[in-house]
């Protein structure tokens, strides 16, 4: 596992095109990045989430109880949380049009696959195979601040995808063909950032593995650190395993036992320091 840090280095093109064929506005207008968590664990990973990002628990909802949101203290909630069942991929995201419909056939031409039509949620599958859903535009979001913890100034800014060597240049392809946002490199060849209009919470990371994944393709979220050994600490004391230390960032497992990463990115610009 090698972790993801997303640290940007510079533009290497502009992807566009956010109109379906149909003349559609399919434009993403916010992002939602979940937490998908053993249902066993659901309570352990809300008690530590909470706590990690200074956020405050909604009311469970869903036929099971296997949702909830993540609130923070001023701004739109960005990252929600799901208790599943196996296999879990770790995360998915859900992306805010103003029409489903449009967004989903756009997304097929794409490449992407229609796992179920739902009317007003488009659940769908990436070229790599990963899960995510189109569900209807609410409003205009209000990205939250960064959040002062006891491990220091943070921010859970960013989704990397983790997919294997042979699936990488079609996904990186698709999600800037889907997204329309501005493609990065990274500092680092195997990562590829894909960067929002600034009012969106959420960036995205390509990350391409060394070897095929044995259990397919996964997401997990990164958070922007001011102090990453500070940070780390405090995960720790709140349950967290240190998995991998790398130069600018640290592998984690969570208590429900899914991997993220404290990386040394300013969570004001979510660049490294210095590039």
């Amino acid at each position: 596992m090698s972790g993801a840090m997303g640290g940007a280095a510079g533009g290497v093109g502009e992807a566009t095109g956010t109109v379906g064929d149909s003349g559609a506005d399919v434009r993403v207008h916010w992002v939602t990045a979940f937490l998908d968590r053993p249902v066993a664990a659901f309570a352990l990973a809300a008690d530590f989430w909470c706590a990690a990002l200074g956020a405050t628990l909604s009311a469970r909802r869903g036929e099971n109880g296997e949702f909830a949101t993540l609130l923070p203290t001023d701004g739109d909630a960005a990252i929600k949380l799901q208790g599943v069942g196996d296999p879990c991929q770790g995360g998915h995201l859900d992306l805010e049009v103003p029409d489903v419909v449009a967004a989903r056939d756009r997304a097929v031409g794409l490449g992407a696959r229609s796992v179920a039509d739902l009317g007003s949620l488009q659940v769908l599958r990436s070229p790599a195979g990963l899960l995510f859903c189109f569900v209807p535009l609410r409003r205009a979001g209000v990205r939250p601040p960064v959040v002062e913890t006891p491990g220091g100034r943070v921010r859970a800014d960013q989704v990397a995808l983790d997919v294997g060597p042979a699936s990488a240049p079609a996904e990186v392809e698709f999600w800037a063909a889907l997204t329309g946002w501005r493609v990065v490199a990274s500092v680092r060849p195997e990562f590829t950032v894909l960067i929002p209009p600034p009012e969106l919470a959420i960036r995205l990371l390509l990350q391409r593995l060394d070897t095929e994944p044995s259990n397919g393709p996964r997401m997990h979220l990164d958070l922007a650190c001011a102090d990453v050994s500070a940070a780390t600490a405090y995960h720790r004391s709140l349950g967290a395993q240190v998995v991998a230390v790398q130069e600018f960032w640290t592998v984690l497992r969570d208590p429900a036992g899914e991997v993220y990463c404290l990386t040394a990115r300013d969570p004001s610009t979510g660049r490294l320091p210095g590039h």
